[in-house]
């Protein structure tokens, strides 16, 4: 089963223009899915793991709102990856992944966007 997450304005409100330009603007490189292929959206299954183990959240929730986060983001921000064990080393760059994933929750963060999940 896959997982997709979008950034979204409230559980049923889509994001505006000015919010997929805020995205373009920060450019996140990260996986997307089949339906999850634009700004403002990744392929969460690749990352719902590494998000959790720094975060404490799950991806998997139906909605996550803007206070939970912005808190996500300021875990990811202040992560360092090279303190994560869990992972192995020689097939992912962690370093690379966590910063990706940094561009997209702050601008989740700094634009009061909550996450919805598809799956």
């Amino acid at each position: 089963m896959g997982l997709d997450n979008y950034a979204m304005r409230g559980p049923e409100e889509e994001l505006t223009d000015d919010d997929f330009a805020a995205f373009q603007a920060e450019a996140p490189n990260l996986c997307g899915g089949i339906a999850s292929s634009d700004e403002g959206s990744f392929r969460g299954k690749l990352y719902c793991i590494l998000v959790s183990e720094i975060t404490g959240e799950d991806l998997h929730d139906d909605f996550i709102p803007p206070d939970r986060v912005k808190a996500m983001y300021e875990a990811l921000r202040d992560c360092d990856p090279g303190e994560l064990d869990c992972y192995n080393r020689s097939s992912i760059d962690l370093e690379t992944q966590v910063a990706e994933l940094c561009k997209f929750f702050k601008v989740c963060a700094e634009r009061n966007l909550g996450i919805a999940s598809w799956w």
